[in-house]
């Protein structure tokens, strides 16, 4: 299981020093939540921000796009280096078009669901896709509770990875800790998305491990 800490729970006064901190302590991805205060309820950061990221840590960059238009990021985010997008089906209306697009780049394409959006949107296109990115709260804050709805939503989508034999990773988004990592294993989850778990830990190696 690959543990991809957010950067929306950190210190950004300390930025490089949390990254550079969490790459030395175990972390397997850097996750970064681009909202654009439209599609979600809240503003992070940009292009700006991502690009000075990928000059300090090796990591790779998953960029979840929670925002109306995402088809406008990815030419962007190709020329910056990033490794994975996902984009949230909710808000593209040509979502196989932009998944093929996002691929055509050389990155990872994913297509992430809000916790009330059914896995079955997602059906028609899972062979296309690199990976699934499930919210397990609704998006656009960070620190809320887990919603345990999720797990039936993983189970569905497992069985349909395994009927189509793909080898699709499943990430979790929202809420992860040390007492639902090892259930969400169970269910099939690859990669674990943890901001607060992790930066508000005061042990981020403590903290990576025990997900792990």
């Amino acid at each position: 299981m690959k543990i991809a800490p957010s950067i929306l729970s950190s210190n950004f006064v300390r930025l490089e020093e949390e990254i550079k901190k969490i790459e030395k302590d175990g972390a397997d991805i850097v996750h970064l939540d681009v909202m654009d205060g439209h599609f979600v309820p809240n503003l992070t950061f940009g292009m700006p921000v991502i690009k000075q990221i990928r000059k300090i840590t090796k990591l790779p960059l998953d960029v979840h796009l929670m925002v109306q238009n995402p088809e406008n990021y990815i030419n962007d985010l190709a020329q910056i280096g990033v490794e994975y997008v996902s984009v949230h089906q909710e808000s593209s209306v040509h979502l196989h078009r932009l998944v093929t697009e996002i691929k055509s780049k050389n990155i990872k394409a994913g297509v992430a669901l809000n916790p009330s959006t059914p896995v079955e949107m997602l059906y028609p296109i899972l062979k296309d896709m690199d990976f699934v990115l499930l919210m397990s709260v609704n998006p656009g804050f960070g620190g809320q509770s887990f919603l345990p709805l999720v797990y039936d939503k993983m189970d569905k989508l497992q069985k349909k990875i395994n009927e189509y034999n793909l080898s699709l990773e499943i990430e979790i988004d929202g809420g992860v800790n040390s007492e639902n990592a090892p259930i969400l294993g169970k269910h099939g989850a690859d990669i674990l998305v943890a901001g607060s778990y992790v930066f508000k830990s005061g042990d981020y190696s403590q903290a990576i491990r025990s997900l792990k």
